[in-house]
C-alpha cells in the first residue's frame, strides 16, 4: 500500500468543507466558478483554499492574477495566500509547460500534490476539478473524505448530457451532490429544468452570459464587479454558507 494515502486525510482534517467544482465537459466555466467562489468566500471573511487540478490546463492563476508566488516549503508545502485564498496548482511545478499526463501518472500526480499540500485550517476548499469523468475524478472521490461536488452546466444539449452522466455516476458512488449551477444563461431553456427534474437534484441557480467577464479576468476587483459575480453572490449566500 502507498503510505502517502495514509496522510492524505490528515492534511484536510482540519478543513470544515470540501467542495468539488465539476461538469464533466470543458469550456462550460468551471474554472471560472471556482476561481470566484473561492474569492467571494475569502471576501466574505471565510478561510478558503483553491486547488486547480486541471493538470494540462491550469487557469485559477490567470483568472485571479496569481504570479511570481511560490509555496513555502516546511514540512511539505504550505499554498501561498493571494486575495485571502490559499492557492495550490501544478502551475507552480510546470511553469508554462503543458504537463500531458494519463493514467497512472495523473494517479501519482494527484495523491503527491494532496500529500505535501499543507492546508492547515479551512472553512473550505474548493477543488477545480479537470474536464472528463476518469481517473482524476474518481481519484478526488477515493482520496478525499468529506468531499461534496457542484455542477456546472449551461444549457448546452452537450454539456446537459455530459453532466446527466457525471451525476449518474457520483450517485451510484453515494458522493454528495450540492447542487447544479446553470452557467452562461442567455434564455429560458427546458434542457437543465429536464435535467434536474429527471435526475432529482437541487437546481441552485442561474448565472446570466456576462459578454464583460472576459474584461475582468486577471483583476480580482473587477471581477468582484462584474454581473457573473453578482449572480454566484446569490447562489452563494442561498444555498451554500449561512449568514457568518
Amino acid at each position: 500500500m502507498d503510505p502517502r494515502l495514509e496522510i492524505i486525510p490528515h492534511r484536510v482534517e482540519n478543513v470544515s468543507q470540501v467542495i468539488a467544482v465539476a461538469g464533466g465537459k470543458g469550456g462550460i466555466g468551471k474554472s471560472t466558478v471556482s476561481a470566484t467562489l473561492a474569492l467571494i468566500l475569502a471576501q466574505s471573511g471565510y478561510r478558503v483554499g483553491l486547488l486547480d487540478l486541471d493538470f494540462c490546463g491550469p487557469s485559477d492563476h490567470v483568472i485571479l492574477g496569481i504570479k511570481d508566488i511560490a509555496p513555502i516549503e516546511d514540512k511539505g508545502l504550505i499554498p501561498p495566500e493571494i486575495h485571502g485564498i490559499r492557492f495550490m496548482s501544478i502551475v507552480y511545478f510546470a511553469k508554462d509547460q503543458p504537463s500531458p499526463l494519463r493514467g497512472v501518472d495523473i494517479s501519482n500526480a494527484l495523491i503527491e500534490l494532496f500529500t505535501i499540500t499543507r492546508w492547515e485550517v479551512l472553512d473550505y476548499l474548493i477543488i477545480d476539478m479537470p474536464p472528463g469523468m476518469g481517473d482524476a475524478t474518481l481519484d478526488v472521490v477515493r482520496f478525499i473524505p468529506k468531499i461534496r461536488f457542484l455542477i456546472l452546466t449551461t444549457p448546452s444539449k452537450v454539456a446537459v448530457e455530459t453532466v446527466r452522466k457525471l451525476v449518474f455516476m457520483l450517485k451510484e458512488l453515494k458522493i454528495p451532490i450540492l447542487g447544479i449551477i446553470e452557467n452562461m444563461k442567455s434564455a429560458e431553456s427546458p434542457l437543465v429544468s429536464s435535467l434536474v427534474h429527471e435526475m432529482e437534484v437541487p437546481y441552485l441557480g442561474a448565472i446570466a452570459f456576462d459578454s464583460t467577464l472576459e474584461r475582468a479576468i486577471g483583476d480580482s476587483k473587477t471581477l468582484l464587479r462584474t454581473n457573473f459575480t453578482k449572480d454566484l453572490k446569490k447562489i452563494v449566500t442561498t444555498h451554500l454558507v449561512s449568514n457568518k
